[in-house]
């Protein structure tokens, strides 16, 4: 392919060739077309395997849209899925005919976050943060409402939590090691600071607990438990209201396991409030 030319989205080189297909590379093309991310971040293996074909069978897909293989053709797909999915000025561009009403989006995103962590999986995802000897809070920046809330609250009901910021990482990961527990925010586009930071941890022998947006995000290779959650753009911008929600969602579980713990450092907290003059 003539890589000084503007790259093709994915579904303009599939209709290029959708008379030359055979029937195998058309269910590959149906795939890839419905599920984008499952080209953009899945190996020729997890296609291969979705569609019932063969690892031979996709990479001639991808030489017959015009590739030297599946490498050059994932490229191009995650390109094609940032400039299509995730540019702010073009969500603006193309608000009136592909945007959700807001309550729509978030309704469906909340919904989401509930069926993530209903029961018992709430609690297992919660546990790591429990008896962790510290608590590591990483994240991307469209994720940070999420990551703060989640660092501040539970920083109120037990000691030792961290959140990761640039300025301070190296000095504050020279601290991490067996005994710790991480959770990793972080949604399509993924920063490619929070999947390094993230592997770092868990060869530290951190616990991962990863919060992401699909099964193929790269935090999930190196998550201990992960869980998906729906996170809509609302406008131009991803929307923050489920990350917020889920990172409450697993504090408010962290307080009920901790219980009288939990309860006893409010106490202190709440009068050293009072003794400093905190509030009006």
């Amino acid at each position: 392919m003539n890589t000084s030319e503007a790259p093709a989205s994915t579904r303009d080189l599939v209709a290029a060739v959708s008379n030359e297909l055979t029937p195998i590379e058309r269910r590959i093309a149906e795939a890839v077309l419905a599920e984008p991310t499952l080209l953009a971040f899945g190996t020729v293996s997890d296609l291969a395997d979705r569609v019932g074909a063969s690892r031979p069978s996709v990479v001639r897909f991808a030489r017959k849209l015009g590739f030297d293989g599946y490498t050059q053709l994932q490229r191009n797909a995650r390109r094609d899925l940032s400039r299509r999915l995730a540019r702010p000025s073009e969500r603006i561009r193309h608000d009136e005919e592909s945007s959700r009403p807001a309550r729509e989006a978030l309704d469906s995103a909340i919904a989401s976050v509930f069926e993530a962590v209903h029961g018992e999986r709430r609690a297992a995802l919660a546990a790591p943060f429990v008896r962790a000897e510290n608590v590591w809070v990483l994240s991307g920046e469209t994720s940070q409402a999420g990551a703060h809330a989640f660092h501040r609250r539970l920083s109120i009901i037990r000691p030792g939590v961290h959140l990761i910021e640039d300025r301070s990482m190296g000095t504050d990961l020279s601290n991490a090691g067996p005994g710790d527990a991480a959770i990793v925010f972080d949604f399509f586009r993924y920063r490619r600071r929070v999947t390094t930071t993230a592997h770092f941890l868990a060869r530290s022998g951190v616990t991962i607990v990863a919060i992401t947006d699909s099964p193929l995000s790269p935090l999930v290779a190196v998550a201990d438990q992960w869980c998906e959650i729906e996170v809509p753009a609302v406008g131009p911008f991803d929307s923050s209201v489920p990350i917020v929600a889920i990172a409450e969602s697993l504090v408010s579980q962290v307080a009920r396991d901790l219980h009288d713990d939990a309860a006893a450092r409010i106490d202190r907290i709440e009068a050293l409030w009072e003794a400093t003059e905190v509030f009006l």
